[in-house]
């Protein structure tokens, strides 16, 4: 495959987490299948041939972005990511452990050519073991509940990624015992007695051990390859073909399934929320907190008990091709778990994800003394996700976020909206396509964003489609989590003069991904080999500058909720650094410079009376304090006192709300820390606080919607300062009439 064909295959620009194996065993992991399973020594044939492939697309320069050699210093590094991915907190290995370990360190290049996994099986070995007794310590501090003194001036320690290996089994007791102390504390300052604290706390450790035990070798493979991938950059990522599937459906915004969101409950899965519009939601016959204890396929097909079950194979069972039906026994969330339960056929369907689609609302500008009152429209996207299968079919309708962006643009010119903000706040990105053609519905042709590949080859992609589909005020609204396409955008907007970026600097990822299917080689007609997402360019913006590292740095800051050194690019080890190279021609629609200290004045005025916002910065000022820490007491009268703060601090708030006449918490009265993990909780209500979440009131984007609203203001009332920010010759609508 030429570099051109492997770039000619699905480009996008986004973020993919993957969870390491190690947070299946924190002490707040949720239920999984029973445990004492039996996990495969080496890989099957087809992992190590996959491991082959891996190495042969990540050593080689027609491919990947920034290759390195796999010898013996990429295996060290290898043999670091993976200690990490296992045990990120270092709360099972201990020195010994890993000082048997290290003979490991430089073979592990060679157990990836060769696909000979050993080393990684025998590290995962030893670390499942260490679970169980890590497990068995904790549920027998359980019985010794009545020991347990919260009077002294102890801590827990909770955050011990850069502290060394403990030296052995007696150290992990002793921060085990803080641990446990802690989770026990959490329960009983939220007034659970003595025997419903360790009878939780006992199911939880159990379930714990359970989740370790489930671990398929599939699992080990991807962890212990992504070990590799990773080293190379800190986006390049191996997925199982299972991981492919589940990646590919959420880009794609749309299964073919029954429609309805599972989560596990001890050892069943139960319906967290029935998607509207699917087939279980059609069908009437199921609701939220039904617990699914069997499957079978079609009119005929055996009914598989799936009590204890992993959740992904749960849900393996349940989807299926659109048309065909499944089989379901579901206990109703009423009844008793020994219920007999009901027997439903539904008929999967292909089920829109529309929960994670763009959307829009309106914000009311009141007036200000002289100044009018301005009606802003505000669309949150939340990712830039296309369903290419449905693109390359040329489907009538494929989801896209640009097309879904280009219909709400059209109701809220309908609704006459004085200008719009695009909320791309925690958006990861997604698509490249998909932020080349966003940009396109905001500027009429041109460039949007310079791709350099790895032989140093620079490409310019951009908006070939004559006119705008707003052509008014725009700001774009960024934080820390705003990475990838959301910075390609922002950053276009930025450069074009088109519209105000406001916000927190955005996270540096300046690199694009593609994602390779391993099975194209040997031409297989199964999934057997997986998939890489793979590194290969670095993008730029039309001024030359690159997002990587630095970020797309706003044009209006909010206070930094999240520090540079804690989240984003700058925190990775082997991030490309950032660089520039030259710009290309584009149109300069507007120049903010001389409206931004006019809008800095009025939004400093502005939240010096706005008691939200200032909630906002004092929350996020404490958060960051005690993130700093890294450190709890366990002293139960601090910890009762702290608690007491908070629950005062947040009825005050509550009652200041009424008072000054402003939106009402939501979750004002059930903001308290419960002591539970989430499959501990009613499913029901968690799913209920869940949805009352996204209500709470949102100051900075109500601030930035009057940020935009003043600069409208501004340039309707100030011919001359409209002239300097928005040459008529350039400007491409009706910022100021």
């Amino acid at each position: 495959m030429t570099p051109k064909n492997t770039r000619a295959l699905t480009l996008f620009a986004g973020l993919l987490l993957t969870a390491p194996l190690a947070l299946l065993a924190r002490p707040d992991g949720a239920a999984a299948a029973a445990a004492g399973s039996t996990l495969p020594s080496a890989p099957t044939a087809n992992q190590a041939t996959a491991a082959k492939l891996v190495y042969g697309l990540l050593s080689d320069s027609r491919y990947a972005y920034r290759p390195r050699a796999l010898d013996d210093a990429l295996s060290a590094d290898m043999y670091k990511r993976y200690l990490e991915s296992l045990d990120p907190n270092k709360q099972f290995f201990t020195a010994a452990d890993i000082g048997r370990f290290d003979a490991y360190k430089n073979q592990l290049d060679d157990a990836i050519k060769s696909g000979d996994l050993t080393p990684a099986y025998s590290i995962f070995a030893t670390y499942r073991q260490r679970v169980d007794e890590r497990v068995a310590y904790a549920r027998g501090l359980l019985k010794q509940n009545a020991n347990f003194d919260f009077g002294g001036s102890e801590r827990y320690d909770y955050d011990r990624k850069e502290a060394p290996w403990v030296g052995d089994a007696a150290a992990l007791d002793v921060l085990w015992k803080q641990s446990v102390r802690n989770d026990w504390l959490r329960l009983k300052l939220a007034g659970k007695k003595p025997d419903d604290i360790a009878k939780t706390l006992d199911k939880r450790y159990a379930n714990m051990g359970k989740s370790i035990g489930e671990l398929k070798g599939e699992d080990v493979f991807q962890t212990f390859v992504n070990s590799y991938a990773n080293a190379i950059d800190p986006h390049t990522d191996y997925l199982t073909p299972k991981s492919a599937d589940n990646f590919n459906m959420t880009m794609s915004l749309s299964l073919d399934g029954i429609g309805a969101q599972l989560q596990k409950q001890d050892d069943v899965v139960a319906i967290r929320e029935v998607i509207p519009g699917g087939p279980a939601a059609r069908s009437n016959l199921v609701k939220p907190g039904d617990r699914i204890v069997g499957v079978g396929q079609g009119d005929s097909g055996q009914m598989e008990d799936v009590i204890g079950w992993r959740i992904d194979d749960v849900v393996a069972k349940i989807r299926g091709p659109k048309g065909s039906k499944v089989r379901l026994d579901v206990i109703p969330a009423e009844a008793g778990q020994d219920s007999k339960p009901n027997r439903i056929v539904l008929v999967r369907d292909k089920v829109r994800l529309e929960e994670q689609a763009a959307k829009s609302e309106i914000i009311d500008i009141p007036a200000a003394g002289d100044a009018p009152a301005k009606r802003i429209g505000v669309i949150k996207l939340p990712g830039f996700y296309q369903d290419f299968e449905g693109r390359r079919k040329n489907a009538n309708d494929y989801a896209s976020a640009t097309r879904d962006v280009a219909k709400l643009l059209v109701k809220l010119r309908a609704d006459k909206v004085d200008g719009v903000v695009l909320d791309l706040r925690n958006n990861g990105g997604g698509s490249l396509n998909e932020a080349i053609e966003l940009t396109g519905l905001f500027i009429d042709r041109g460039p949007v964003v310079q791709v350099r590949e790895s032989g140093g080859r620079v490409s310019v992609e951009g908006d070939s489609d004559n006119g705008i589909a707003w052509e008014g005020p725009l700001a774009v609204l960024i934080n820390r989590g705003s990475a990838s396409a959301s910075e390609i955008f922002a950053g276009a907007i930025q450069d074009y003069g088109r519209g105000l970026v406001i916000g927190e600097t955005s996270f540096g990822k300046g690199t694009v991904q593609n994602l390779v299917d391993l099975d194209r080689w040997p031409a297989n007609e199964g999934a057997r080999f997986g998939q890489v997402k793979l590194t290969i360019a670095q993008f730029f913006r039309v001024s030359g500058g690159s997002t990587q590292n630095k970020g797309v740095v706003p044009d209006l800051a909010f206070p930094v909720s999240v520090d540079a050194t804690e989240y984003g690019e700058s925190t990775y080890d082997n991030a490309l650094p950032w660089t520039k190279i030259a710009s290309v021609q584009h149109t300069s629609y507007g120049n903010f410079a001389p409206l931004l200290p006019k809008l800095e004045t009025l939004h400093s005025a502005r939240i010096a009376g706005d008691k939200e916002f200032q909630w906002w910065s004092q929350d996020v000022a404490q958060f960051r304090e005690e993130r700093a820490k890294k450190w709890i007491s366990l002293n139960e009268a601090d910890r009762r006192a702290e608690r007491d703060r908070e629950d005062a601090k947040r009825k005050q708030r509550q009652e200041e709300r009424k008072t000054l006449g402003l939106a009402l918490d939501p979750l004002a009265d059930d903001a308290t820390d419960d002591g539970l993990a989430s499959s501990e909780r009613d499913i029901v209500k968690d799913a209920a606080r869940e949805k009352l979440a996204d209500k709470r009131p949102d100051p900075l984007l109500r601030e930035s919607a009057s940020i935009l609203a003043d600069a409208v203001r501004l340039l309707n009332n100030d011919r001359q300062l409209s002239a300097q920010v928005l040459p008529t010759a350039t400007r491409p609508g009706h910022w100021a009439d």
